[in-house]
C-alpha cells in the first residue's frame, strides 16, 4: 500500500464560502439611486464574515460600494442599504456583487432593473 501523506501535505484547495445575495432592490432618489441588499453568509465572527457588497455596471464599472464593518453571526439573512449612487444615463440594469473578508468578491452577480 502506498502512502498518500505527501499528497495530504500539499493541502487541498479551499472551498469558497461566498455570501449569497438573497434580494436586491433599487429606488430612484432625485438624481441618484438607493439600493437595499439582503445577504446571507455563514459568518463565524471576525475571522470569516460578509464584509461588503457593491453596485456594478454591465461593463464592470463599480458605481458604489457598501462596506460592512462587522460580522452578522446572529442576524442572518441581513439587509443593508446604500444611497447616493450615481448611475450613468441610459443604464437600465446594474448588478450586485458580494464580498467576504476571507474569499473576496464572489462570482455571483444579481441583476437589478432600474425602473
Amino acid at each position: 500500500m502506498r502512502c498518500f501523506l505527501p499528497l495530504l501535505l500539499l493541502g487541498t484547495p479551499s472551498l469558497a464560502d461566498d455570501a449569497s445575495i438573497e434580494d436586491a432592490t433599487a429606488r430612484a432618489s432625485g438624481e441618484t439611486w438607493s439600493f437595499s441588499v439582503t445577504l446571507r453568509h455563514g459568518d463565524t465572527g471576525w475571522d470569516d464574515y460578509a464584509d461588503g457588497w457593491r453596485v456594478v455596471a454591465a461593463d464592470g464599472t463599480v458605481l458604489g460600494t457598501r462596506v460592512l464593518h462587522h460580522p452578522h453571526v446572529t442576524e442572518q439573512p441581513f439587509t443593508r442599504s446604500l444611497s447616493g449612487v450615481t448611475v450613468p444615463e441610459g443604464v437600465a440594469e446594474v448588478f450586485i456583487e458580494a464580498r467576504t473578508n476571507v474569499d473576496g468578491w464572489g462570482a455571483a452577480r444579481r441583476p437589478v432593473r432600474l425602473d
